[in-house]
């Protein structure tokens, strides 16, 4: 029962729901133990022989009316407990989504989108089953159990004695089996997690399989997967299975007990008939609540199981957050200093960037040019602090940029990563995403300077067209200049291309860049790129080498040096001419 204490507040925000519901329970198992006393009353009235057609009727009709309030006060406890359940999970799987939307990228990279996805299904809905059933299951072991075993001794106190004796032997089997249960139920959740991991993963790549024709490889896969958690099932199920009989045979054994020593009290008229059979309601009474117990530590250790795993989530915490020396801040002007950044993941052995000293003025075009390997897009993380970087080497308009709100921060960047995201919606909505007050003109136009606007007017749906998962339905240049006019629209001071024009021809990065040629005007950029033609409109240019600022200049002086700039850039005018020549040789 610990790992519920992380909901705390949720049963507090709950408290009359739960409390009302738990009230109508209360009075349903109170009204369910006056049943077996009116029959009681019956039977020793026909066995006296005073019975009349009209005192059987007033029987007949207390047990109505107690039927009736039986299922007005059932429908009250399941409208209130269950539906206090139903919110506490609505919150918890927002919270689970919201918590995780806080953690770093660092976290998704080592942690697989299936488990994410189990966590947010199966484990959410056995915390449910537990706080719910689970709850309703463990009072009327409870209520339902102390109350009938009360009636039961006040009809007879030895009989009751014998009639629980198997009991003690019943929470002791009852704590084994638990215990058991709890540990086969969490590999079960991770077993249905890599499963459902599996089938994302396979349908994420679907066309990759069938390019190489391997749908029976990976059904095999699959297959397999599904026997192991079909046997992680059973063996769920074993020890589930053997539970129920053992408490039905003791449940029998103390039908048997009473039978023998209740059927002699009976003979000897130490109790009425009408008390024996009472008594024998009684005891089948019990048995739900024995059987309850059951039902109640089945779902609660697996409800306790799954939240564990949810609090392992939960106890994450993000390495990138705002520090208590936050500053409140405007959007930022665009100035950007770099002092001595050294940057390492992990155990800091591996040195990513070196010593980097740097000013990037406001307004400043910059271009980061290098090899494939020495830092590029990890500079551009760091400066987007999407990476951590270190404390004291990093500035924007003079501000350290851990005391910089992260707000502020990403909204004045306006960032276009090397791997483009799209979601599964329409084109306006992903263009519209970083500013969903977007006017359709002003959409319009940042697709137009993405040089995507055509485009997307020539699909039947325009910009309501509804693209696949990732932009599946996209070419990777439309994804790119989607992307690159999502940034454009909220027009922040500082723009960042980390090789966001790779997937498109030569000619349409011209275009494109012609026009940001007027958007970039009063903005600091930060463009990666490996084509020539950002390069020859770069105020200036860095080259790193192995994480380091190897050379600093403009086109023409870098060019002049005949260093590694060189080599790169005539390399790279060799490959665009051979392009240029293919495409002739297509058209």
């Amino acid at each position: 029962m610990k790992a519920f204490k992380t909901l705390k507040n949720d049963f507090i925000a709950n408290r009359w729901q739960i409390l009302i519901g738990l009230i109508a329970l209360l009075i349903v198992d109170v009204l369910q133990l006056f049943i077996p006393r009116v029959i009681k009353y019956a039977i020793d009235d026909l066995t006296l022989g005073i019975f009349s057609p009209f005192r059987l009727l007033l029987y007949g009709l207390e047990v109505f009316l107690l039927a009736l309030g039986i299922g007005g006060f059932r429908y009250v406890w399941r409208n209130f407990l269950l539906g206090a359940a139903r919110r506490i999970e609505k919150t918890l799987r927002d919270r689970l989504f919201i918590h995780l939307q806080t953690l770093s990228s660092s976290y998704f990279s080592h942690t697989k989108i299936g488990d994410l996805m189990a966590h947010a299904t199966n484990d959410v809905e056995a915390v449910r089953m537990a706080m719910s059933m689970g709850v309703v299951f463990l009072v009327d072991t409870i209520i339902l159990g102390v109350l009938t075993i009360f009636f039961m001794i006040y009809i007879h106190p030895r009989l009751t004695l014998f009639a629980i004796l198997p009991m003690p032997l019943i929470t002791l089997i009852t704590l084994l089996f638990s215990r058991a249960i709890h540990r086969r139920f969490e590999i079960l959740q991770k077993t249905f997690a890599s499963l459902t991991e599996r089938v994302r993963e396979s349908i994420a790549g679907i066309r990759v399989i069938k390019a190489y024709v391997l749908e029976e490889r990976e059904g095999k896969k699959l297959s397999q997967l599904s026997q192991d958690y079909i046997q992680k099932n059973l063996n769920v199920t074993k020890v589930w299975g053997m539970f129920f009989p053992i408490i039905l045979f003791f449940s029998n054994l103390s039908m048997a007990i009473v039978l023998y020593a209740g059927g002699k009290l009976t003979i000897f008229q130490s109790i009425s008939t009408g008390d024996f059979v009472a008594f024998l309601s009684y005891l089948g009474l019990l048995a739900w609540p024995m059987m309850a117990l059951g039902w109640a530590i089945n779902v609660i250790q697996r409800g306790g199981a799954s939240m564990d795993r949810l609090n392992r989530i939960f106890a994450e915490t993000p390495e990138i957050f705002d520090s208590s020396g936050a500053i409140p801040l405007g959007p930022l002007k665009g100035r950007i200093d770099i002092k001595g950044l050294t940057f390492s993941p992990g155990d800091g052995r591996n040195l990513i960037l070196q010593n980097i000293h740097l000013t990037v003025k406001e307004r400043e075009r910059l271009v980061v040019a290098g090899r494939t390997g020495s830092g590029k897009t990890v500079f551009c993380n760091l400066v987007a602090r999407i990476l951590e970087p270190p404390q004291g080497y990093l500035f924007f308009d003079g501000i350290e940029i851990h005391e910089i709100p992260l707000e502020v921060l990403r909204r004045s960047l306006g960032y276009v990563p090397q791997d483009t995201f799209l979601f599964s919606d329409t084109i306006r909505e992903n263009i519209a995403f970083g500013k969903l007050d977007a006017t359709d003109k002003e959409i319009e136009e940042a697709a137009r300077l993405a040089q995507i606007y055509d485009e997307i007017m020539g699909f039947p749906e325009g910009m309501n067209t509804v693209i696949g998962e990732r932009g599946i339905t996209l070419s990777g240049g439309q994804r790119q200049r989607i992307a690159i006019a999502r940034a454009i629209l909220m027009d922040p001071p500082i723009f960042i291309l980390d090789d966001a024009l790779s997937s498109v021809d030569i000619q349409t990065e011209e275009r494109i860049l012609e026009g940001l040629e007027k958007f970039l005007q009063g903005k600091t950029s930060i463009l990666i790129t490996h084509r020539i033609a950002p390069l020859r409109r770069a105020d200036r240019i860095i080259v790193l080498e192995e994480g380091k600022v190897a050379e600093m200049g403009d086109h023409n002086t870098l060019l002049s040096k005949g260093g590694i700039y060189t080599d790169l850039y005539w390399q790279r005018q060799l490959e665009e001419e051979l392009e240029r020549n293919n495409t002739g040789i297509m058209e």
